[in-house]
């Protein structure tokens, strides 16, 4: 009975560790999204530091306020922010201006313009950020493989080991059913 309880268990944690990758890696490259950590506290409490954020790619048009998304402070530079929009709005020239501001921030953000936005929030993942942070993105490809390798090694393991239990136990049963006793 224990050794049941324990397979169970070792199947949940597999299951949970593939679900994790799956959910953090694979999803989002599917879709064509990107996940990015929050760094600092200007999410809180929603996305408070260590959060995952998935975020897809979006028409500027359709966002709206209330939507979360992710920019650029800098067009063309590397640093992003995942801050709510509080307004969308239009210059003089009719060019589409976005107002955001953190949650947890009294000022607005300066003005984001559309080149600068990367995407919309799809999903957001407390903690599993803090792993994303640190693993590069090179690293973070061969951890995926390397766990991936490893859950398959031990699923396949797992199930060489019951496989052999059945066999031992049908052998087991066989003989007992095929034992005669000899009288002298």
């Amino acid at each position: 009975m224990f050794a049941w309880i324990r397979q169970v268990v070792a199947w949940l944690v597999i299951l949970g560790v593939v679900a994790v990758l799956a959910v953090a890696v694979v999803v989002p490259r599917l879709a064509g999204a990107t996940p990015y950590t929050v760094l600092t506290g200007s999410m809180r409490p929603t996305y408070p530091p260590g959060t995952l954020v998935v975020v897809k790619p979006v028409d500027v048009a359709d966002l709206r306020a209330g939507d979360v998304i992710t920019y650029q402070r800098e067009s063309g530079e590397a640093a992003v922010v995942t801050h709510r929009v509080v307004s969308v709005g239009s210059r003089l020239n009719g060019d589409l201006v976005l107002t955001t501001q953190g949650d947890a921030n009294g000022v607005a953000d300066p003005p984001v313009r559309p080149i600068q936005v990367r995407g919309r929030l799809w999903y957001a993942i407390p903690y599993l950020g803090y792993v994303n942070s640190a693993l590069s993105g090179r690293q973070r490809e061969v951890a995926v493989l390397a766990v991936s390798g490893a859950l398959i090694g031990y699923a396949a393991f797992m199930f060489a080991g019951a496989l052999r239990d059945r066999r031992r136990s049908a052998r087991g049963a066989h003989r007992s059913t095929t034992t005669t006793s000899t009288v002298s």
